[in-house]
């Protein structure tokens, strides 16, 4: 039965994040799911219940984006609801946004590349928002989409939720497309060094043992890399900031 708090389309005040808390129904359309996905979710308490505001109405903050965009890749990499349930108990408690979002980039990387061909409709479904001819342009000059013909395209799979949230980053499109370079060019690099490192080591052991090597390697070395990066851009930007103060 559908409840006040769950159909009210009110909008509360900021949650601490920086960003306006949202309704069931505008979280589950920033999420791409339906609002029955999001009741589901939350009735197998794989998302935490929503603040209550006036009118009896639920918010639901940044938490509970980055959560249920964790539950979504895990579900796409095959995991049963009971699976991701243990998963998301052995995390920490007080994780913020940035830290599940961490998470979620971690569990992407273990899947294969995909693409797929979608109409437009599906396309916006996705990406949980309406996009504007600009907004898929810029999807397009970053690598995201590509137009198969006036209403189908074929997307990344991988890249189309980050591609969407760089829509409201406030840097243009040619300093994106600079900084994708830049993170392509030097992971590659780094991809390449860790591979010659790694192959010096299994020289001399059978085939099993190399692939058994790099099935558990995958995993560690791109969380390692996403934490390395993640305080190195922390301590580049902590200066810049100070001395820009």
């Amino acid at each position: 039965m559908t409840t006040d708090a769950e159909t009210d389309t009110e909008t509360g005040a900021d949650d601490g994040a920086g960003e306006p808390t949202l309704t069931v129904d505008e979280l589950a359309a920033r999420a791409g799911v339906t609002v029955r996905t999001v009741r589901f979710y939350a009735a197998r308490g794989l998302l935490p219940p929503p603040v209550i505001g006036p009118r009896r109405v639920g918010h639901y903050g940044p938490g509970h984006v980055a959560r249920l965009a964790l539950v979504e890749e895990l579900q796409q990499q095959g995991m049963t609801l009971a699976a991701i349930d243990r998963y998301l108990r052995q995390l920490p408690p007080d994780l913020t946004p940035h830290d599940l979002a961490i998470h979620r980039a971690v569990v992407a990387s273990w899947a294969p590349d995909t693409e797929e061909t979608v109409s437009r409709g599906e396309l916006q479904r996705r990406a949980g928002r309406p996009l504007t001819e600009e907004d898929v342009a810029r999807l397009t000059a970053m690598g995201v989409v590509t137009a198969a013909d006036g209403e189908t395209f074929r997307i990344d799979c991988g890249l189309l939720r980050l591609g969407v949230r760089l829509l409201d980053v406030p840097l243009s499109q040619d300093a994106i497309l600079a900084a994708r370079q830049v993170l392509v060019e030097h992971s590659r690099a780094a991809a390449r060094e860790l591979s010659q490192l790694f192959r010096g080591e299994v020289a001399e052991r059978d085939t099993q043992d190399v692939k058994s090597l790099s099935a558990h390697m995958h995993p560690l070395v791109v969380q390692a890399l996403l934490t390395t990066f993640q305080r190195s851009l922390r301590e580049e930007l902590g200066e810049w900031l100070t001395k820009e103060s």
